[in-house]
């Protein structure tokens, strides 16, 4: 018997706010979840949470805590951890993303050392994404970045993120 991810829909119904443009009852919501999955929850809930959260940041620095711990909770998911709430699913398909958000963060901070850092490590895992619309804006939106960076397309140095 498969039993029902009770906080993942909760997550999920947070996410449907924020998409409907409830931007203060997402944030309420999330953070209502988020103290009931700190420190120690499940790190799949506390890096889809964080991962949407930031995105309601009106502060880039706020925005940056909360994509550093959508980052950090990532390296805690397991690919059989990820399948359980979608089959489809596997870590490595997070990291685009999730570095992604980091360089944009970095970059509206004014630190673009650590924004092309992080585009580099987004590149590293492009591979995983699909050829489908998310995968896709994934790309584009890599793309744009690394130009306002002032890299070329299809190359981002590498530097430690430290």
């Amino acid at each position: 018997m498969i039993t029902e991810d009770m906080t993942m829909k909760r997550i999920e119904e947070a996410i449907g706010l924020q998409h409907a443009g409830d931007g203060d009852g997402a944030r309420h919501r999330f953070a209502e979840i988020w103290e009931g999955i700190t420190p120690d929850g499940d790190p799949f809930h506390r890096c889809v949470l964080a991962h949407s959260m930031a995105d309601l940041q009106k502060d880039p620095r706020d925005e940056l805590t909360w994509d550093l711990r959508a980052w950090e909770a990532a390296g805690a998911v397991t690919d059989d951890r990820a399948e359980q709430h979608d089959a489809s699913l596997a870590i490595r398909g997070f990291y685009p993303s999730l570095h992604l958000n980091l360089a944009a963060d970095h970059h509206k901070l004014g630190d673009d050392d650590r924004a092309r850092a992080h585009l580099a490590q987004a590149q590293q895992y492009v591979d995983a994404l699909g050829d489908d619309g998310y995968g896709q804006g994934i790309r584009s939106a890599l793309q744009r970045l690394a130009a306002e960076l002032g890299i070329e397309q299809g190359r981002a140095e590498t530097r430690n993120l430290g």
